[in-house]
Formats: structure tokens, C-alpha cells, sequence
């Protein structure tokens, strides 16, 4: 079982930054790919990243890319969402959900495939 807490989010205008955190319950954290997901009114949930359990690969959607970085401290339990030159295109709620994974590379890029999700946090940018 894992617990996934989301902070970090809120108001700020466009070309601002902000970092996301993930902090996950749990003694076998380090077990568990982590991705990042957004979701806005009326729009389907989307992968922003994912990273592996092992952190050594990493997967940006392409609208992130250059702007966005994952990474994560396993010692802390904690995955972080870096945001950067953030867009009112941007603008959603931000989930972390976790998967299981026995393979350090694999980072899963669907919703289906994680089991635990984090209650959201809001990211809003102005123009």
C-alpha cells in the first residue's frame, strides 16, 4: 500500500516556476515507478512525466519538454515535478500516482497502469 501526497501547486503567471512534490508513504517506495499526470475541466487525465523506481529513466511528454524536469529522492520518499517558463496552457490539476515495478527502467506512461493516486494539486497560470 502507498499513500501519495501532492504539494506545491498554485497561482502564478505565465513564465513563472514551480516545483510539484510527491511525498509516498510506505518502506518499499523505492519499488515504485512515479508519474505525473494532469488533468483540466472536460480534457482526459495526461501523462506530464514518469520516472522509474530506480530514477535512471525518465519520460517527458512532448509539450514539457524543455520547460519540465522529473526527479526523485528516494531516501526521502518524495518525487519532485520542476516546472519552468510555465504556460496558461499549463493550467490543471497535477496528480502523482505510483506503479509497481520490478524493471529500474520501466517508466509507465498510461493511467491504467498505476495503482495508487494522490488527491491533486492545482496549477493555475495567468497570461
Amino acid at each position: 500500500q502507498v499513500q501519495l501526497v501532492e504539494s506545491g501547486g498554485g497561482l502564478v503567471q505565465a513564465g513563472d516556476s514551480l516545483r510539484l512534490s510527491c511525498a509516498a508513504s510506505g518502506r518499499t517506495f523505492s519499488s515504485y515507478a512515479v508519474g505525473w499526470f494532469r488533468q483540466s475541466p472536460g480534457k482526459e487525465r495526461d501523462i506530464v512525466g514518469a520516472i522509474s523506481c530506480s530514477g535512471r529513466s525518465t519520460y517527458l511528454a512532448d509539450s514539457v519538454k524543455g520547460r519540465f524536469t522529473i526527479s526523485r529522492d528516494n531516501a526521502k520518499n518524495t518525487v519532485y515535478l520542476q516546472m519552468i517558463g510555465l504556460k496558461p496552457e499549463d493550467t490543471a490539476v497535477y496528480f502523482c500516482a505510483a506503479a509497481w515495478s520490478s524493471d529500474t527502467w520501466s517508466v509507465p506512461d498510461r493511467p491504467y497502469e498505476y495503482s495508487y493516486w494522490g488527491q491533486g494539486t492545482q496549477v493555475t497560470v495567468s497570461s
